[in-house]
């Protein structure tokens, strides 16, 4: 699973299983991950590869700028249920 920079991902295990998180950055097994309230941009969370499942939604750099826009960003892709895809 090859993921980018700001690429919007559902986690799959853990406390914050089923939300939505941006990612910052990758340093393979992990990605470095953010959504902008519970883990803001100062305070990213570090989860394994093998729990995110990836969407097709890939957030601008303006979008990862501040905590604001990147919740906003987060809100608008969760809402576009077609770019995510079924579990198999």
């Amino acid at each position: 699973m090859e993921l980018k920079r700001g690429q919007v991902v559902r986690s799959k295990a853990g406390r914050d299983q089923g939300s939505l998180l941006a990612v910052l950055s990758t340093e393979p097994p992990w990605a470095v991950l953010a959504d902008g309230k519970g883990r803001p941009l100062e305070r990213p969370k570090r989860k394994k590869l093998m729990h995110l499942s990836p969407t097709l939604t890939v957030l601008s750099e303006e979008a990862l700028a501040t905590n604001r826009k990147l919740r906003a960003a987060l809100r608008e892709a969760g809402g576009q249920r077609e770019n995510i895809p079924a579990e198999v």
